[in-house]
């Protein structure tokens, strides 16, 4: 195949070629984000949010997840693996031996 048909082929595919080559090698599944829960990490460079897995085995289930970078509602996120959840965020502890 020439390479201005291959061009051609993928203008006419619709989506973007990045998110064609992460459903197919990777698996990755689309989750939609319900509630943006907090921050968290060392310094705040994470924010854990409650997203809706949308296609794959575990469809619909509600889970905690750690994004990096900007995130709001309804954003989507394309999950590698959708078995483990992010542990709940702690409070913080003031008082007594922890501080």
């Amino acid at each position: 195949m020439a390479k201005t048909q291959k061009v051609q082929q993928e203008k006419q595919s619709g989506a973007s070629k990045g998110a064609e080559k992460i459903m197919e090698e990777s698996g990755a599944v689309p989750a939609v984000v319900e509630a943006v829960v907090g921050r968290c990490g060392t310094k705040g460079e994470l924010s854990q949010v409650k997203c809706r897995v949308l296609q794959g085995r575990n469809m619909g289930k509600q889970m905690r997840r750690n994004v990096r970078g900007p995130v709001a509602k309804r954003d989507i996120l394309m999950l590698r693996e959708t078995e483990i959840e992010a542990r709940r965020i702690m409070k913080r502890i003031n008082k007594g031996a922890f501080s």
